[in-house]
């Protein structure tokens, strides 16, 4: 538990010191301008700047608070992104400006001092405003990703105190510190921790509807025991990662870390190596360059009006500063929308599961869920018939986190599921009042037997497309044989259609699938490369000019893959796992609008659209499997989704030419494309919820 306060104690020490050197300097300028005396307008520019940050704290909190479970994780995934693009602006601007800062913020002081308190004060604020709302919203999206515990606020306090008194030390020349060295040190560390905060932010926008892909999972070690151990618990504080991770987060952790802290410590490299040139230079006797001379601070002689009102008025600007943000602050929080029924504290131990909740009345409820266990748990709030309301699918052990649901009248109660534990089910609690009309559907939880008959139907269709691709193959051997081009490219269009008709899709049949319909893109030799084989390469040879034979023997390698797959239906992760036919609803037309609408399959026959249309019947197809499971769950949703691949439909056919031939991408007009693209969003917007409505939980998977 408390190793998540360790992120926030680097970040609350380091922009602290940050922070506290700036109030240093102010202090020091104003000392050296002969205004020793006058110093209680930097503390309180410093007050006020205090105050603005937690009155941002506080809107942050409390208006998060006020959300429901999506809105919350919308909210608190784009400020966790934003929060990493604005520390590391900071990151490589104080590497910039470290050496410089000291004679600005002197500069800007003695400007300030020649007018006044007032002035002097609104400088000290703005100076220290920036770090200050740039901690607080870095402290409050690191609290959120490791599950908004006490250890993290108190690793912030902790880190924050010990800058003030580093900086108090180094002030009175007690303690001396090489603050480069500082910096440069904890900034690596800081870039480690902004890296898992991006990641857990996407994951919210994921979870929120707001990014695809939140189904595609890169791993899912929530169920194993060793997820709770100390060693796992200390991986997890460290670099904010989570035991489930989808593969958009951990790319978008690889690639920032690659790309930001390969910068930084580049950028140190030159550095390191100028001031070695520098410092040769200066033992070589080198004074080409003169000293810089530091110019005194200006003194305007006419101050503004604005300055001249602020200068009667110094006590005004004072209250200002420091009431003026919280009263803002208490302003927006009370404007914030009143939770139906206020928000109940859970709690859940290792021998009980929803402690706190004896009674309840309809419309929205808000419970605080507190996971006292040694290890991490899921939760659900369920329905007399076992039907969820409302779900945590991972809470750490220590951690608490929001529940937000609405509630129709009925009787709910906790259920909570350890890994490797028999699942406890918390006490009944009937809720009652008026009806509501946007009450939370309740889902019932899918199962292996929910699923495993559509997948069975499933995998005898896709037995049979591949049958019949088997045959279309050896004709379009026949005509490669025979040297007959034009038919044996039409024959190579009917395979290919039949191949997408399959439903392989984002790899899903593995290496033997990649044999099979493997892109260039994805070897290191391209075209050339020997691990290039398939329907795509068979298409290269077609469409530029490849010698008979090779084409022959092309269409060989690609007849003996596919019958590797045929064979190997059954046992192939995805096409045997009844767990992956809802991912199989949604991805079939994701990998097209990836692959097909945006050329990157494109070898030469300009299918684009007509694979497409392949991706639309079989989305169909798997719907229609999936129908008898997802009614139920959503009576609307199939009904949609058909509707909206109407559509799709259309406008692919529309790009049809009278003798069956297809129109080019790159032959559509704007207008077509248009209504392609539209229509394929829409209906992978539906198609997205298949997953959801038909995850398994953890303790299943």
């Amino acid at each position: 538990m408390w190793i998540d306060a360790l992120p926030n104690l680097l970040i609350g020490l380091r922009e602290g010191l940050e922070a506290g050197l700036v109030v240093s300097i102010l202090l020091a300028a104003v000392r050296k301008l002969g205004a020793g005396e006058r110093t209680w307008p930097v503390w309180l520019g410093v007050l006020g700047a205090v105050s603005l940050a937690g009155s941002f704290a506080a809107v942050l909190t409390f208006s998060s608070g006020a959300l429901g479970s999506q809105a919350q994780q919308a909210v608190g995934g784009i400020l966790s992104v934003i929060a990493v693009v604005l520390v590391t602006l900071m990151i490589f601007w104080m590497r910039r400006t470290a050496r410089s800062l000291s004679s600005e913020i002197r500069r800007d002081v003695g400007a300030a001092a020649g007018l006044g308190a007032g002035a002097l004060a609104v400088t000290a604020f703005t100076a220290i405003a920036r770090e200050g709302l740039e901690s607080t919203l870095f402290i409050w999206t690191s609290i959120q990703a490791s599950g908004s515990t006490v250890a993290p606020v108190v690793g912030a306090f902790v880190g924050i105190a010990l800058a003030v008194l580093l900086c108090w030390l180094m002030f009175r020349g007690a303690v001396r510190m090489n603050l480069g060295v500082f910096f440069s040190r904890t900034a690596i560390a800081l870039i480690v921790i902004a890296a898992g905060i991006l990641a857990y932010g996407l994951g919210d926008l994921q979870d929120a509807g707001l990014l695809p892909g939140g189904q595609w999972v890169a791993f899912d070690l929530s169920g194993h025991a060793w997820t709770g151990s100390w060693w796992a618990t200390l991986i997890q504080g460290l670099t904010q990662l989570r035991p489930r991770m989808s593969v958009l987060q951990v790319v978008a952790w690889v690639v920032y870390l690659a790309l930001v802290l390969g910068r930084f410590l580049r950028e140190g490299a030159r550095e390191r190596a100028a001031s070695s040139a520098a410092a040769a230079g200066r033992a070589a006797g080198d004074v080409s360059a003169p000293a810089a001379q530091t110019a005194p601070a200006p003194r305007p002689a006419h101050p503004a009006a604005w300055l001249r009102w602020v200068e009667k008025r110094v006590w005004l600007v004072a209250a200002g500063l420091v009431a003026l943000p919280a009263l803002i602050a208490a302003a927006v929080i009370v404007a914030l929308p009143a939770q139906a029924s206020g928000s109940t504290a859970v709690h859940v131990t290792a021998t009980a599961c929803g402690t706190g909740w004896s009674s309840g009345t309809t419309g929205r409820q808000t419970f605080a869920v507190s996971n006292e266990a040694p290890s991490a748990v899921e939760i659900t709030l369920r329905t007399a018939s076992g039907a969820v309301v409302g779900e945590i699918e991972t809470l750490g052990p220590g951690t608490t986190s929001p529940l937000t649901t609405t509630l129709a009248s009925g009787s709910y109660a906790f259920h909570c599921l350890f890994a490797g534990q028999p699942a406890l089910d918390g006490a009944a609690v009937q809720v009652s009042g008026a009806a509501v009309h946007d009450a939370t559907a309740a889902v019932a939880p899918a199962s292996i037997a929910d699923l495993a008959e559509p997948n069975n139907e499933y995998q005898w269709y896709a037995y049979g497309k591949l049958g019949t691709l088997q045959t279309q193959l050896k004709t379009l051997r026949a005509a490669a044989a025979a040297g007959d081009a034009a038919t044996a490219r039409r024959d190579w269009l009917a395979a290919m259609l039949t191949w997408e008709q399959v439903g392989a899709s984002y790899n899903s049949f593995g290496a033997l699938g990649q044999a099979v319909d493997g892109l260039p893109t994805q070897f290191e030799g391209g075209a050339q490369d020997p691990g290039f084989t398939g329907l795509h390469r068979v298409e290269h040879d077609l469409w530029h000019g490849a010698s008979r034979q090779t084409l022959v023997k092309d269409i060989d390698v690609t007849v003996s893959a596919v019958a590797k797959v045929r064979a190997s239906l059954g046992s192939l992760d995805l096409a045997g796992d009844p767990t992956n036919l809802p991912l199989r609803a949604h991805e079939i037309l994701e990998d097209a609008l990836r692959d097909h609408l945006m050329g990157t399959d494109d070898g030469g026959s300009g299918a684009s659209f007509a694979l497409t249309d392949a991706d639309v019947q079989v989305t169909r197809v798997v719907l229609g499997e999936l129908a008898p499971v997802l009614t139920p769950r959503s009576p609307q949703l199939v009904a949609t989704a058909n509707a909206q691949l109407d559509t799709l439909q259309g406008a692919l056919q529309a790009l049809r030419r009278p003798d069956g031939t297809w129109v080019p991408l790159g032959a559509a007009t704007l207008a077509q494309r248009q209504a392609v693209d539209s229509a394929i969003g829409a209906a992978l917007e539906t198609l997205s919820a298949v997953p959801t409505l038909l995850e398994l939980p953890p303790s299943l998977r």
